[in-house]
């Protein structure tokens, strides 16, 4: 199976980040997967009560923005956030996410 678009990390504008932060479900979607590591899109489907095409979508945006990357494995697409590259080129938003109130989402 082709592996999905990831645009390398030196291409990604901070404001593109923030752009694909400004939805709400993105946000938890980023939080869930920097708890949980790695998960396939299914896994998002009860943490947003979104449907799988409004989810899909949401990963979509996620992974171009620069903010997670897919590891394809037979027909499965296992999500997970850059971490280590999102640290080096914005230092300090990885911690940002980690500490926002999902109350405030």
């Amino acid at each position: 199976m082709k592996q999905p678009y990831q645009p390398p990390m030196e291409s990604i504008p901070f404001t593109r980040v923030m752009q694909a932060l400004s939805e709400p479900n993105r946000v938890k979607i980023v939080q869930f997967l920097l708890i949980e590591k790695e998960k396939i899109c299914s896994s998002f489907i009860p943490l947003t009560n979104l449907p799988k095409s409004s989810v899909s979508h949401h990963i979509k945006v996620l992974r171009e923005s620069g903010l997670i990357q897919a590891r394809v494995e037979g027909k499965e697409h296992y999500y997970s956030v850059r971490v280590d590259e999102l640290e080096a080129r914005f230092p300090g938003i990885i911690s940002t996410l980690s500490h926002v109130d999902p109350a405030y989402i």
